[in-house]
């Protein structure tokens, strides 16, 4: 006996949404438009008011405040050279560490290199890191990192200290110490963007790459992580960013010298290092240099989202015309 095929009546599958479905779709699009709306008024009055109170140093020192190298409280002279130099320098240095690592884990927890169980695991005590506090951390750099670093920061300096990376002595707080801290700081966001962009790379992909004839290790190099481009590329931007933001950690372990020095072993200041140190006992007029600074910090931070937000768009456009 023949089955006949009973279609569904098209009323039923197909219809006007209700008032109460139309209601529930109005309100969500509101509050979403709402809370885009509210976070770009806040950075807005954010902006406003850290621009108000920075106004008078802006009209006293103007463009000099970025090269002037000096922090003198009693002669009312600011400049945030060593500063600005300090936060570029080792969060560039982070990056290329923690970057590097990042990426690695990415590749050695998504490319079936360990059982699934097990990558979870390590998985889950990576992305732990992210909780551990700042301070936390700072500790951990003064009495583990920087006796560790020490006696190979030392021969370094005996051997190659003609070389401007290591043309100074390691005597306490200073770049090298710093950086390692942040690399392992920013490694749970890099790590973890990284392995999402690489998982969403279509197995499909690299069984075409595979029966190419590639090995395993091309196929990773040269297929999958091209094809991840875009999302590592803003795993990297937010690490960054989270490294010229981070404060505590590096007030505690950079040294915070006023100077500006290529040297890996030499103290350093940061603009996030300053305004935590300076701050609470700042006076009036020293309240409006730090302002100032502050505008500094978040305009490195908006152009370094720009640049990233410009990597991600070319990098996208790339891919899809490949």
């Amino acid at each position: 006996m023949a089955h006949q095929l009973v279609l569904p009546d098209s009323k039923s599958v197909s219809q006007a949404p209700s008032a109460l479905a139309y209601a529930v779709d109005r309100t969500f699009f509101f509050l979403a438009a709402a809370g885009a709306s509210a976070i770009i008024l806040l950075v807005a009055y954010i902006l406003w008011e850290i621009g108000g109170q920075a106004l008078p140093a802006i009209s006293k020192s103007g463009a000099s405040f970025l090269v002037n190298t000096q922090w003198d409280v009693q002669n009312a002279s600011f400049g945030i050279l060593p500063q600005i130099w300090g936060t570029l320098y080792s969060s560039l240095l982070a990056l290329l560490i923690g970057g590097f690592i990042g990426v690695c884990i990415a590749i050695f927890l998504t490319q079936d290199f360990l059982p699934h169980s097990v990558a979870t695991v390590f998985r889950t005590l990576i992305e732990m890191l992210a909780a551990i506090p700042s301070v936390v951390f700072g500790l951990w750099g003064i009495f583990v990192v920087i006796p560790f670093v020490r006696p190979a920061a030392d021969w370094l300096h005996d051997t190659f200290g003609f070389i401007p990376l290591f043309s100074t002595s390691l005597s306490g707080p200073g770049m090298l110490p710093a950086v390692i801290v942040l690399s392992i700081m920013i490694l749970p966001t890099v790590a973890a963007i990284s392995q999402d962009a690489v998982g969403l790379v279509p197995y499909k992909v690299k069984e075409a790459a595979y029966g190419l004839g590639t090995t395993r290790w091309e196929a990773i190099l040269k297929v999958i992580l091209p094809t991840a481009s875009g999302g590592i590329s803003s795993a990297l931007v937010l690490g960054f960013g989270r490294a010229l933001g981070e404060t505590m950690a590096l007030a505690m372990l950079i040294g915070n010298a006023n100077q500006v020095s290529l040297s890996l072993f030499s103290p350093a200041t940061t603009l996030a290092a300053l305004l935590a140190s300076n701050f609470p006992e700042a006076g009036a007029v020293e309240r409006q240099a730090l302002m100032y600074a502050a505008l500094v910090l978040l305009a490195i931070t908006l152009v370094v989202n720009v640049l990233g937000t410009m990597i991600l768009v070319w990098t996208s456009r790339k891919m899809a015309k490949a």
